[in-house]
């Protein structure tokens, strides 16, 4: 409860500098630092400090400066500090936000509603900062992806919710773990706290031997689960030449492949694969066709995203559809904040497969602007899948893949994030 972010968090408060004395080469007293660092962390956990930010290289022109650009807050520099001052080295030492003078610190300035900084007569408004900053690097790493067009936001209903003839206790969960698979333990834990029994079972293979046991070892849990969920990471460094390949290529194995689809069409089991998993189930044909199969030109996938990059941000998406059992407990038209982080996360369709899925109600959650409208706009799609589609299922929708971590939820992960992240997917999974 005692995190704090660097962004300015009111326009009426106080920015207060804690520094330390460098000697002559520029390394902080180490006793200095101690004490200081006692002071900031106390009237922290007393919930007196709004937001904090270390001083670099740049200075406290640089400091203030990013600490307005979060949400643009203005700030009116003390203008009796020196301006030689202001671009001075202070390494180690923090710049403060608070309502109140801190016992210690040295007033800087404070902060407005007038979305600029100024310092004595100067004042040059963030959105222009801003600007001067981002634009160097720009050509080679665009903040967004320049897209046009407009999509349709949909809703599809199904009623009544299906549930599973077969109730148990403590249903089980398979997670495979795979080398480069990184969201096991956040998969894991999620699965229990929603009641469930998660096992996990790491694919080895430094051997012929280990594969064919990891295999059988795989096959075996299958078969003694009720769900599987492929977890998101970077299987095998996204090798060869994309995305979740190499899963496939192991579920594409006849034992594997027989223990899955006995699960789905024999024990009306589920199927659960986020960001690497959805590549994986994609690749497959488990979304949208429901079973694994042959992989033609016809069929959707999911390649790099339209920023020509790796993207890590929280967007919003929209329950498009209540066909699956993994989204029972939401309703169509619900908006969530999804953490998301790949590299090929652009789902792409034939205008013939899209209108086949959007028919079926096979488009389980869309990207959505502030207004809860589906948009291809690269602030809001941030892989620029087409129509928006952030999620789909299989045709009865028992197999689910998406992109956003909806297991990356807990106490204290994000702050200046509003919004809901928890889609309960994993507790409608165990009351199926």
């Amino acid at each position: 409860e005692s995190v704090i972010t660097s962004e300015l968090k009111s326009s009426e408060s106080l920015l207060q500098l804690f520094s330390l004395p460098l000697d002559k080469n520029g390394v902080p007293d180490l006793v200095a630092v101690k004490a200081v660092y006692d002071v900031i962390i106390k009237a922290n956990r007393e919930g007196k400090i709004l937001s904090a930010k270390t001083i670099g290289y740049g200075g406290l022109a640089e400091a203030v400066t990013k600490m307005a650009f979060g949400n643009g807050i203005g700030v009116d520099i003390n203008d009796r500090i020196d301006p030689a001052f202001l671009f001075k080295p202070l390494y180690g030492s923090i710049l403060i936000e608070s309502f109140e003078i801190l016992e210690g610190s040295t007033p800087i300035g404070k902060t407005t509603d007038n979305n600029k900084i100024v310092f004595g007569s100067d004042a040059i408004a963030i959105n222009e900062l801003m600007e001067v900053w981002e634009a160097p690097l720009r050509s080679v790493y665009p903040e967004k992806a320049e897209t046009s067009g407009a999509v349709e936001t949909l809703s599809f209903k199904v009623t009544p919710i299906v549930y599973h003839k077969d109730k148990l206790a403590k249903p089980q969960v398979f997670i495979p773990v795979f080398p480069g698979t990184n969201c096991e333990y956040d998969s894991v834990k999620a699965f229990e706290n929603a009641g469930a029994k998660a096992v996990t079972t790491i694919f080895r293979n430094q051997s012929a031997q280990d594969i064919i046991n990891s295999i059988d070892e795989m096959a075996a849990q299958i078969r003694a689960s009720q769900m599987i969920m492929i977890p998101g990471g970077f299987s095998a460094g996204d090798q060869p030449n994309g995305s979740g390949k190499f899963i496939a290529s192991v579920f594409r194995n006849p034992k594997m492949m027989d223990a899955v689809m006995d699960l789905l069409n024999n024990r009306d089991g589920l199927v659960l694969g986020i960001c690497n998993g959805f590549q994986a189930l994609i690749k497959l044909g488990l979304v949208p066709n429901g079973e694994i199969c042959e992989i033609t030109e016809e069929m959707p996938t999911l390649t790099f995203n339209t920023i020509g990059r790796h993207v890590s941000t929280i967007p919003m998406t929209r329950i498009s559809s209540n066909l699956s059992p993994w989204l029972a407990n939401t309703k169509v038209g619900d908006i969530h904040r999804m953490p998301m982080s790949h590299g090929e996360g652009r789902f792409i369709a034939s205008d013939a497969v899209l209108k086949i899925l959007i028919e079926n109600g096979q488009i389980a959650t869309q990207y959505v602007d502030f207004e809860g409208a589906a948009t291809l706009d690269g602030r809001f799609n941030p892989n620029g899948s087409v129509y928006a589609v952030e999620g789909i299922t299989s045709q009865d929708g028992r197999v689910l893949g998406k992109m956003g971590h909806s297991e990356r939820i807990g106490k204290n992960l994000y702050k200046n994030i509003p919004g809901n992240m928890d889609q309960q997917i994993f507790k409608a999974g165990v009351n199926y």
